[in-house]
């Protein structure tokens, strides 16, 4: 069953615009927390996403992707490219509204830390979430942080029904679901409705990073929009295509752009 986002239903809503065939919410770092915070304290859940040029390419060839695209309350951009051409196009988008979790965790965990949040942690190789968690409630001492890892299998009922049950028995308050795209998008797509009422964030390599299994790209680096090369430079075999291949197939939503600029 689709769920509707709030979106087009919920008064104060951030304007939302559309980039190579995909929309995206005009929010800050700051917006995102203060929906989570506004969400929790009237115990609502919500969705909130991210595009970048990854995620566009995806969102065309797969299903699913364009399901959980379409219940997402909030949909962060997390480009400096997507920027760029928003704000080519004459859109009122600029720097201050790049918005991921690299950009706001700092603040999460302080609104999580000083709310009192249950946070539930999904997804990662076995063991990443753990000490990911570790290092965050050494950091933020007292915030609670439940974990699951993410391999498993997303088609088999008797798995999924098995990770949904644990969520629901820890009673989060937010559910980060990390699994790289597509496949965390698929899974909030296929299970949101059996969820707990939380925020739900996708939040794609966040316990590798936290865990200090992959390197973190310095805040500056996506300031100045060189955030992608830091990546690449830690995982060429893994990233190349992303970066240099997935692009190319954003042609024709970039001529549509253009065409009704």
């Amino acid at each position: 069953m689709t769920v509707q986002s709030v979106h087009s239903v919920e008064k104060d809503q951030p304007p939302r615009i559309r980039l190579l065939g995909g929309e995206v919410d005009l929010v800050t770092p700051a917006a995102v927390i203060a929906f989570a915070e506004a969400r929790i304290r009237a115990g609502l859940g919500g969705v909130v996403a991210n595009h970048n040029l990854h995620s566009l390419y995806w969102l065309r060839r797969e299903p699913e992707m364009a399901d959980f695209y379409g219940m997402a309350d909030l949909v962060e951009i997390d480009s400096r490219p997507l920027i760029a051409w928003g704000r080519w196009l004459g859109h009122p988008v600029g720097v201050e509204h790049r918005a991921t979790y690299l950009d706001w965790r700092e603040d999460f965990w302080r609104a999580a830390q000083g709310g009192g949040w249950r946070v539930f942690q999904l997804g990662g190789a076995p063991g990443v979430a753990e000490k990911a968690a570790e290092a965050l409630r050494q950091r933020w001492p007292g915030v609670e942080i439940g974990v699951r890892h993410g391999y498993f299998d997303l088609d088999n009922p008797d798995d999924a029904a098995a990770v949904v049950e644990t969520i629901k028995d820890w009673r989060p308050d937010v559910l980060f679901v990390g699994m790289g795209m597509p496949r965390q998008e698929r899974w909030v797509a296929r299970y949101r409705t059996a969820l707990p009422a939380c925020v739900i964030f996708t939040v794609g390599a966040a316990f590798d990073y936290e865990a200090g299994v992959t390197p973190t790209p310095p805040r500056w680096s996506g300031r100045l929009g060189v955030e992608w090369l830091f990546r690449f430079a830690a995982e060429p075999s893994r990233l190349f295509r992303r970066y240099f291949v997935e692009p190319w197939s954003l042609i024709g939503p970039a001529l549509a752009d253009l065409k009704g600029r």
